[in-house]
């Protein structure tokens, strides 16, 4: 539930032994102890300069001029309109920092594609997603006005009397963030100082709001006057600060009139007191600029590189790491919110779901160094010897995705030293799992939970009353240890060679699970029910709806985590996945088509879930739901995050409140995007590409790619073209070793004929295609050409 109604519903009711652990740049220097993680294999970092010459000037102000070293830089830029790019040149080369707003009101003339949100809320079926899909994959741009942006209806009264803030700024090296009002100002720095304007909220209201540079953590907000005239805000954390916990701020407020600033007023941190501090000059302003700009490409050039036409999409999934950093203190150790207690504090730090949703994302994008040191980090500070995390309320189910991602962490990156390093304790978390299927054997025959595991579900359990009421075989928990076991025993003999006996007693326990779970699933199904339902757990006669009317509390809380977890662990038949799904979008689990926060039913609301929901979106691509992972894609960025500064929420309502950040909830969007590129199924034999790309994101002669992909079988890679009644893939095959299969998807455009296949200029074979997916056959390292000819 929404952290604010948790409290109140709460209120109603009632250092681990191991090495140092490991910062990044250890482990970029290659110092792990005994690991070796090569940070960068084959994506090239983004261009930071470029020619002069390229690049045009026309219409550029000049703005200002510093020294940096020898040089002597000129900054000018496009004022004509609110997005005008900012050009920094030397006289050779031009940092080009782009700019690119969103309006963060509601832009649509028909809130809720004119249905009544009372009749959203209430409604079993998901209502919104229903008429979205109705004509196939959903249009962006109608998901985006299906409902009102988060933060865009603010009520000073529903946040204790003032404004909430809706972004912030930070460092690397500080250990706290500062955030950013609607205004632009912070904690230290008024802009409504500069310019009353800024402190009218109503005129606040309808600002725009971006990130220089597209993905940089800037916050640039325009708030406009008339179609001439706007405020024009810049803020960015000082990279060179060495405060430990202050976080320096440079600002920048101008008045932009007719392709001009016509007053312009410059900060650092705080406000002028003379004699002693002075407002820093224009030249200081956009040196730090130029100084910011190059470390946070520096900090990011590991990353696989997405090439999306369609606008922001690549930036959004950069941005996500970049904030990671700055949320982490020193980059590395976790926090699952920013700035306030709510999710700031300490007693959040060691929650799973910020350990898991980070190792996760930063693999899929090639950021080893990243991920090796948050893994270390995590298992020397919050995971105990005994297995047990340094945590208030463990989740049973993320216990399982701790062991698969470690699977996968040694298949992507090939360093087991580390894993060798907390191999202790990883043994123990296997143990915690099978200690709990050995408890839950125990049980008669009969019993609904008999050979599954129980446990909580969801960490906020351990705070109520009687957290036992939520000891219970939720089919998650088993899912997910059936998933942790079984891939962890794949990469045993990597880690520890010659223990064969522990790898093959996991598989053995795992198999058992998996038969009990899937029938218990089935058994589970309620027919009578359309579409049938499945429940979270077994043995429950009334539906979650129904369980939270009637009690309170209920063991069916928060039935959404255990749903999610099921899905994403992939172990069920896909008719059984089918069928949750199913009845998932049909009995209240789904909101704009992704997973609903589910509480007990309000006519007011029927909140998305932002943060553990991607495992969901990953069953729904796995089962060629395409339309439906789209949905999910699109309501995800528009109704998870706040526009154009993209704020991630950990639940946010779909009336246009602001929710509350959580860590976790930013790495989804990386998530779905590689995924919608390049995925493998769970079993680790097949490789597919191309699976979820969009229809609208083939427009034009644009190439859509991603680049260095990292995959269990190494880095490949995928670029994608259309041309006049062509599509085209060119594909580069993984570098070190080849699946079992590999598939590349071109589905046949809207109103066309599907055409010829061809594969490096020949004709496919009718058993190596499979409807609109495409068998590929080639040795590490190959590029092939596919075509797919239509009218």
């Amino acid at each position: 539930m929404a952290r604010r109604d948790f409290l109140r519903t709460l209120a109603a009711a009632s250092a681990a032994a191991g090495l140092a652990p490991l910062s990044a740049e250890a482990v970029w220097r290659g110092d792990t102890g005994a690991a070796s993680v090569s940070p960068t294999t084959g994506a090239p970092p983004p261009a930071a300069r470029v020619p002069l010459p390229g690049v045009s000037l026309d219409g550029f102000a000049p703005v200002a001029t510093f020294r940096d070293g020898d040089r002597t830089w000129r900054v000018l830029e496009n004022l004509r309109h609110t997005d005008g790019d900012l050009v920094l040149t030397d006289g050779t080369q031009a940092v080009v920092i782009g700019k690119r707003t969103e309006a963060t009101w509601d832009e649509s003339d028909k809130p809720y594609l004119g249905l009544a949100l009372a009749e959203i809320a209430v409604a079993g079926p998901d209502l919104l997603a229903d008429r979205l899909l109705a004509k196939g994959q959903p249009d962006e741009d109608q998901v985006r006005r299906a409902a009102p942006p988060p933060a865009s209806v603010l009520n000073p009264e529903d946040y204790y009397g003032r404004l909430p803030w809706t972004t912030f700024v930070g460092t690397r090296q500080c250990l706290d963030t500062m955030p950013v009002y609607t205004s632009g100002s912070t904690r230290g720095y008024h802009a409504d100082q500069a310019f009353a304007d800024l402190h009218d909220p109503k005129k606040v209201a309808r600002r725009r709001e971006g990130l220089l540079g597209g993905w940089l953590p800037a916050v640039h907000k325009v708030v406009p006057i008339d179609a001439e005239r706007w405020y024009d805000v810049i803020v960015f954390a000082d990279v060179d600060a060495t405060d430990r916990f202050v976080v320096q701020t440079w600002h920048r407020t101008a008045l932009v009139e007719r392709g001009a600033m016509t007053r312009v007023v410059y900060g650092h941190s705080y406000p002028a007191c003379p004699p002693r501090r002075q407002a820093p000059t224009a030249d200081a302003f956009h040196a730090a600029l130029l100084r910011f700009h190059d470390r946070w490409h520096a900090e990011l050039a590991d990353m696989a590189v997405a090439t999306i036409p369609a606008p922001g999409w690549a930036d959004m999934a950069r941005y996500a790491f970049a904030r990671e950093l700055v949320v982490r203190p020193e980059g590395t150790y976790p926090k699952y919110g920013a700035v306030d207690r709510d999710y700031y504090g300490n007693e959040y730090d060691g929650f799973q779901d910020t350990f898991t949703s980070s190792l996760y994302a930063n693999l899929e994008w090639g950021r080893f160094a990243q991920a090796a040191a948050v893994f270390d980090g995590y298992f020397t500070d919050f995971v105990q010897p005994d297995g047990m995390i340094n945590m208030r309320g463990a989740e049973m189910g993320q216990f399982g995705l701790t062991l698969s991602l470690i699977a996968r962490y040694v298949a992507y990156t090939g360093d087991v030293a580390l894993c060798r390093k907390h191999r202790a304790k990883i043994q123990a978390t296997a143990a915690i799992l099978l200690e709990l299927h050995d408890a839950s054997l125990t049980l008669p025959a009969g019993d609904p939970g008999h050979g599954l595991i129980h446990g909580w579900n969801e960490s906020d359990a351990c705070l109520f009353p009687d957290p036992m009421l939520w000891w219970k075989p939720y089919f998650a928990n088993s899912a997910l240890a059936v998933r942790g076991l079984t891939d962890l025993a794949g990469a045993w003999s990597r880690i520890a060679p010659g223990d064969i006996a522990t790898a093959s007693h996991w598989t053995t326990r795992a198999t058992a699970l998996r038969e009990r779970l899937v029938a218990s699933v089935r058994a589970s199904v309620r027919h009578d029910l359309k579409p049938p339902y499945v429940p979270p757990l077994p043995g429950v006669k009334r539906t979650f709806r129904e369980a939270l009317a009637a009690e309170h509390p209920s063991e069916q809380q928060w039935p959404h985590r255990a749903y999610a977890e099921l899905l994403q662990a992939d172990v069920l038949p896909d008719d059984l996945a089918h069928r949750v799904i199913d009845a998932m979008r049909g009995h209240g689990a789904t909101s704009l088509g992704v997973v609903a926060n589910i509480g007990p039913v309000d006519p007011k609301s029927r909140d998305i879930l932002g943060f553990i929901s991607y495992g969901y979106a990953q069953q729904l691509l796995r089962l060629d739901r395409v339309d439906e992972y789209l949905l999910f894609l699109y309501a995800h960025r528009y109704h998870g995050h706040t526009p154009g500064s993209w704020t991630a929420g950990e639940v946010t309502d779909i009336a246009g409140g602001m929710p509350l950040f959580c860590m976790p909830a930013q790495m989804t969007i990386p998530l779905l995007l590689r995924w919608a590129f390049v995925h493998d199924d769970s079993a680790g034999d097949t490789l597919h590409l191309g699976r979820a790309v969009p229809h609208a994101w083939w427009a034009g002669n644009h190439a859509l790619s991603f680049d260095a992909a990292p995959t269990r079988w190494g880095r490949c890679s995928l670029q994608l073209l259309r041309s006049a009644g062509t599509l085209a893939a060119t594909v580069v095959l993984p570098d070190a070793a080849t699946p079992k299969e590999v598939w590349v998807t071109l589905r046949t455009p809207p109103q066309a004929t599907r055409g010829a296949v061809r594969v490096d200029g020949a004709a496919v074979p009718v058993g190596d295609l499979r409807g609109e997916h495409i068998r590929l056959h080639g040795r590490p390292g190959q590029r092939i050409e596919v075509t797919l000819a239509f009218t």
